[in-house]
């Protein structure tokens, strides 16, 4: 599936020095607010070492893993849900992605402006949050006046959407973010259409200095956050090491946070030709994992051959794990499990 994740923030927090590094791309990250206007995409892998051990048995021609989409979005600034600093845009694109990555500043350091004149990391925090709160709130209320004036059929659903945006309004207007609510089941498949942005699963990534003495606003800031996910990240220094796998293993924790909040796992498919990684939503039936790699499949869906990672790793080969009855046939209810090995039956 293709994961979206947007770094958002105020602008020239280090949005899209954090993007490069992420990418390895080299998109301007100059001294100054609004750098970037336009969105920059690029994508980062998400290095498993499962693909490294399967890689060593079967020796494919190629190995193919998962990526995380990253979009690096202009910096939000006050006001921009009345249409600020081109702020209408920018919420419109924050719309577009599955998880944000909040960067926040979290050094002092004179010579980097700061776009509000002065470094207050939780002040920083708050202006993003208001903004997003601000649209959210705006959104329930144009949806709510759709909603009265509604004179068609499904009065009952209409009911229950009405009941659901209140709800949602009652609690952004005490500044509280819809992801902290617990919704039912059922308000969960009503509360998708709205696509809020206080919904979006967040990690929270604190830009720091490598002088020490700089990051005067660490402590703070990190129990403010308190149940947030947080992730510290030095720009500066990851950009002066050399060896690339200790680069990987730097950025692999702000991938694997991306993957926990959004609840996502992994599969693969296994063969001579390559081996390959995707990512899927945890407590998804084979069916519905199966159309991930081609809608052709949920279309002709038989069943599926599923192999254990660890079982694999174990017998060393298909011919093996079947000799020793691991290898098991699945049907359409099947739920995956991380780290499958699965070769889908179809029929068109």
């Amino acid at each position: 599936m293709s994961v979206q994740c947007g770094i958002i923030g105020l602008p020239n927090v280090g949005k899209s020095t954090i993007f490069n590094i992420l990418t390895q791309m080299t998109v301007p990250s100059l001294n100054f607010p609004f750098c970037t206007i336009n969105s920059n995409i690029g994508f980062s892998i998400v290095h498993d070492t499962r693909l490294i051990q399967l890689k060593n048995i079967v020796s494919p021609n190629k190995i193919i893993p998962t990526v995380v989409k990253i979009v690096d979005i202009a910096g939000l600034v006050k006001g921009a849900s009345k249409g600020e600093g081109l702020g209408n845009k920018f919420l419109r694109e924050i719309k577009e992605v599955n998880a944000l990555i909040h960067v926040v500043r979290c050094f002092k350091d004179d010579s980097i402006i700061h776009v509000q004149n002065r470094v207050n990391p939780i002040d920083d925090i708050d202006i993003i949050n208001t903004e997003l709160i601000f649209s959210d709130i705006d959104l329930c209320e144009k949806n709510l006046s759709i909603l009265n004036n509604f004179k068609g059929q499904n009065k009952q659903l209409v009911l229950e959407e009405k009941k659901l945006l209140k709800k949602c309004l009652l609690n952004l207007k005490k500044f509280i973010f819809l992801r902290k609510l617990n919704f039912s089941f059922q308000e969960i498949n009503l509360i998708k259409k709205f696509n809020f942005l206080t919904l979006k699963p967040t990690i929270f990534l604190l830009n720091i200095s490598e002088k020490k003495e700089n990051n005067i606003y660490l402590k703070e800031v990190k129990k403010f956050l308190n149940n947030d996910i947080v992730n510290i990240i030095c720009p500066t220094i990851l950009n002066k090491i050399k060896k690339k796998q200790n680069i990987i293993l730097k950025l692999s924790k702000i991938i694997y946070s991306i993957y926990k909040i959004l609840n996502l796992k992994t599969f693969f498919t296994v063969g001579k030709k390559e081996i390959r990684a995707w990512s899927f939503i945890k407590n998804s039936k084979c069916i519905d994992v199966s159309k991930i790699i081609h809608s052709d499949f949920k279309k002709g869906f038989i069943r599926a051959k599923i192999i254990s990672y660890i079982d694999f790793i174990k017998y060393k080969s298909e011919n093996s794990v079947k000799k020793f009855g691991k290898l098991r046939l699945e049907g359409k209810n099947y739920l995956v499990q991380d780290g499958d090995i699965i070769h889908f039956l179809f029929n068109l």
